[in-house]
């Protein structure tokens, strides 16, 4: 197995929503793409994967010293040997990668978060840093595309927050800041127990609040004349601002006790309502 089959796999076997936005790329583009993501996919495993702390950071410090044998061009995993043909090619920065790790990091660390700001940096880590290295592989001619990424990857961040609230509880994971529980008069324990109730809705109703402001400020960043190139990133947040209408629209108190998902049919009608310039975010 070569390294980009490597990936193809890893991505194959995450059923991600992220592949509904590749269909249409061209090959290089595509496999980068790929590529990409079964490095976050490999890095995100091993946090979600193990119990063991001091097996984990050892691995991920592994990751660090492996993406500084990427930019020497001597990598020695299959993901990063995939990436390799691309790093120049796209200009991919070494920065957002260790970014990425340090995301994993702070899961890592941390199962709770203080406020906004502590979670906002978590989004960055995981998502922005995702969706900066993504419009470099898309293509853009204005640097305000970096900050529709950056944006827009706190939105798809939030939205999976909230589509995994209950998961992530399983796990004694709340993403969710404690200053908005305790703005909601929600205790930890009400979350770990999975109460549903109307205090929980109208919290779910507002972490969804925040999304929509985020996906609607991203939009607002994106110069027209990217806006084909970063068709891909549109087609994801249509798909995902589709799933948080749809969390929102049944019943979100529901949401620790139910995953709400897109079917495949819904992920293809909106990939080709993207595809002919229908933006659903601003309906």
């Amino acid at each position: 197995m070569n390294p980009q089959e490597y990936c193809n796999q890893v991505t194959k076997k995450s059923h991600s929503n992220f592949l509904s936005a590749f269909i249409f790329l061209p090959k290089n583009k595509k496999n980068a793409l790929i590529a990409l993501y079964a490095f976050c996919r490999e890095i995100d495993d091993i946090v979600d994967e193990s119990d063991e702390y001091e097996e984990s950071k050892k691995k991920l410090n592994w990751w660090r010293l492996e993406i500084d044998q990427l930019f020497e061009n001597k990598p020695q995993h299959q993901v990063t040997k995939a990436l390799k043909p691309y790093v120049s090619k796209f200009n991919l920065s070494k920065p957002y990668f260790i970014e990425i790790i340090d995301g994993m990091e702070m899961d890592l660390n941390s199962n709770r978060y203080k406020d906004f700001k502590e979670l906002q940096l978590y989004c960055y880590r995981a998502a922005s840093t995702v969706g900066i290295l993504s419009a470099h592989i898309f293509g853009y001619k204005d640097n305000a595309t970096l900050k529709y990424a950056h944006n827009l990857g706190i939105a798809l961040q939030l939205t999976n927050i909230i589509r995994d609230l209950g998961d992530d509880v399983k796990r004694n994971r709340i993403y969710i800041p404690l200053e908005e529980l305790k703005k909601f008069n929600i205790t930890e324990s009400e979350i770990l127990n999975f109460i549903q109730d109307k205090k929980m809705e109208d919290l779910v109703l507002d972490q969804a609040k925040r999304a929509i402001y985020f996906y609607k400020l991203a939009l607002s960043n994106l110069p027209n004349i990217d806006k084909k190139n970063q068709k891909p990133g549109l087609i994801m947040a249509n798909i995902y601002y589709a799933l948080l209408s749809k969390i929102i629209s049944n019943q979100p108190s529901n949401i620790l006790n139910q995953k709400i998902s897109l079917s495949k049919f819904e992920k293809f009608q909106i990939t080709l309502c993207t595809l002919f310039n229908v933006n659903l975010i601003n309906n």
